[in-house]
């Protein structure tokens, strides 16, 4: 089985039976949907299979071990970048602007536009998703969120526009920030 397949594969068998968060959806789909965006910017199987596997260490307790020991180690050091620490111990609302500060400082400290490809194909599918909630909601979606205060929201989404220019010439990005001045307005 190639390296995407295998990928897709333990992602399933990871997030089965989750859910995404304020909605009833398979979890598994942001991931694929991820990973799709991922092959829109590049045919690296290696990157292709990250996005599948962005989260798996995160939420569903896979150990970053285990991904380096099934994928290799260029497949553990894209999930790595995207895997933020949650601090368990604390409530998610009082750590989010830290974890997202320090999300960002590796967006801001790479050279590496794998890891630019990997976090735009999540962050994407992540605001494809909020976009569809803000028309039907407004702002007031910002509610179900442990961040409910949409300057912070702002903060971060614009953040990523920033630090991922560099594929600017791709019509993942040029999403990305349309939908992002759609939610947030003009200023990105």
């Amino acid at each position: 089985m190639e390296l995407v397949s295998e990928a897709i594969v333990f992602a399933v068998q990871a997030h089965d039976g989750m859910r995404r968060k304020k909605s009833d959806a398979p979890y598994i789909l942001h991931p694929m949907e991820a990973a799709v965006i991922v092959g829109t910017m590049t045919d690296d199987q290696n990157l292709i299979a990250a996005a599948a596997l962005h989260d798996v260490v995160e939420d569903a307790d896979i150990a970053i071990e285990e991904i380096e020991e099934k994928f290799g180690t260029r497949v553990r050091e894209l999930v790595a970048s995207e895997t933020e620490d949650k601090r368990a111990d604390l409530p998610p609302a009082a750590t989010w602007r830290i974890r997202k500060e320090e999300t960002l400082q590796i967006l801001a400290d790479t050279d590496d536009i794998g890891v630019l490809m990997v976090w735009l194909g999540d962050k994407l599918a992540n605001m494809r998703s909020i976009y569809r909630d803000f028309k039907v909601e407004g702002h007031a979606m910002w509610q179900k969120f442990n961040q409910k205060e949409v300057s912070e929201q702002a903060w971060y989404y614009r953040s990523i526009v920033r630090l991922t220019e560099r594929l600017s010439h791709t019509s993942a990005w040029l999403e990305y920030k349309t939908l992002t001045e759609l939610v947030f307005g003009e200023g990105v």
